[in-house]
């Protein structure tokens, strides 16, 4: 999905062909000219429009900045009558049919902005009841309805039904629940990556582990998602390890597991076959959630301050979603994203979607208001200036294998 195009999709590419996402249909792309203006972003929305979308206005949300409604308008009149959405539907009046590519990550993710930001329960529920319909008989999910389940898409699901305020735990097919499938992709405590997610099984059966799975995984683990908040356990223990029988347990392991990979040098690396081995900015971010959601603030806030010293180019190349994903990485560690080693995240992400004012949610003006009358000349001073001077701001997913290595 762009700037954090995921295992999931890459798998789906593999496996269905085709059939997958990234090779829909062979329409010519839409030129930057033909997008619609209340999308984030002038890449090629065809694969990762809704995801991106999604995310920029989660990470808007998290700031305390209310998106602008054309944007909120066009994410909700992507969805197709059945509940499902699709990467990018160029008419969205056109009905969705069988060649309609609609997936899980889209849905979950649309499914957790328009929850957070409220106004939408018509189509979350309809979302919702989509996503319980496609679950696999092992309880997970996969990219597409019917692939087999992988920890990317279990995780943002639960996320999704998360925010929508089901119990994930009590969403079950044959028995099983969307923590039975994460169990089932967590390594044991034994042998190279213990603790660690994957993606899939391999062929044989067995598993190997993945970075970008494993920061997924111990979200959908804990029950949280995109917008997760900082956790308050007592956090990770690099390289500890219990069998686990429980999603607490597994979200441990998998934290463990991460702060192992980033102790060193604050960052996990990308495993391109064939390329040497570089650092994985969009990785590392979503490592920066999962660890602080677990709650392993320390760890967390190591590998945000190396975030905030090499990230900025990366999202300024990447698009919105970038931007976005080191939002979230903020919110989640407790950082102002407004100075993010000099750069204003925020006002990066509203310069990429529609033209609008910025506008405080009341949440964020309440803190304001507390802030002011904690200083102190309190808030009436506060305000005399203002009169004087006036008042005057892309989970899913960068380039990566299905087969990293953290």
């Amino acid at each position: 999905m762009n700037v954090r195009r995921s295992a999931a999709v890459l798998a789906a590419v593999a496996v269905l062909g085709a059939a997958a996402p990234a090779a829909a249909d062979p329409s010519p792309s839409p030129t930057p000219q033909a997008l619609p203006s209340a999308l984030y972003g002038d890449a090629d929305p065809q694969y990762d429009g809704v995801w991106r979308q999604s995310l920029a206005l989660l990470a808007q949300h998290a700031a305390g900045v209310e998106p602008p409604k054309a944007a909120v308008g066009w994410l909700a009149g992507q969805q197709c009558a059945d509940g499902s959405f699709a990467p990018f539907r160029a008419d969205p009046s056109a009905a969705c049919d069988a060649k309609t590519m609609v997936d899980t990550n889209q849905t979950a993710a649309a499914v957790q902005a328009l929850a957070a930001l409220g106004g939408h329960d018509a189509v979350t529920e309809k979302a919702v009841g989509w996503l319980k319909s496609v679950q696999n008989e092992d309880g997970g999910w996969g990219y597409t309805a019917g692939g087999a389940s992988d920890t990317n898409s279990t995780s943002v699901v639960v996320g999704a039904l998360a925010a929508a305020g089901e119990r994930p735990g009590e969403v079950r097919k044959g028995g099983k629940s969307p923590y039975d499938a994460l169990l089932g992709l967590e390594l044991p405590c034994t042998g190279k990556g213990a603790g660690a997610f994957a993606f899939q099984p391999e062929k044989d059966g067995s598993l190997t582990a993945n970075a970008d799975a494993t920061a997924a995984g111990v979200l959908g683990a804990l029950g949280q998602g995109l917008l997760a908040e900082p956790g308050k356990g007592e956090g990770a223990t690099s390289g500890s390890c219990v069998e686990a029988t429980t999603p607490e347990q597994a979200a441990a392991n998998g934290a463990a597991h991460l702060a192992g990979a980033l102790a060193a040098t604050g960052h996990l690396l990308a495993a391109t076959p064939g390329a040497e081995k570089q650092p994985d900015v969009g990785n590392t971010a979503d490592a920066v959630v999962a660890l602080a959601a677990q709650g392993d603030v320390t760890q967390a806030k190591k590998s945000y301050a190396w975030l905030e010293k090499n990230a900025a180019g990366w999202a300024a190349q990447s698009g919105p979603a970038a931007y976005a994903q080191l939002i979230l990485a903020a919110h989640a560690t407790g950082a102002d994203p407004r100075d993010f080693g000099g750069t204003d995240l925020v006002k990066q992400l509203q310069a990429a979607g529609p033209a609008a004012p910025e506008k405080t949610t009341k949440a964020a003006e309440s803190a304001e208001e507390e802030k002011d009358e904690s200083s102190p000349f309190g808030v009436w001073w506060f305000v005399g200036v203002c009169l004087v001077a006036g008042i005057g701001i892309g989970f899913l997913i960068s380039n990566r294998t299905k087969r990293q290595q953290p």
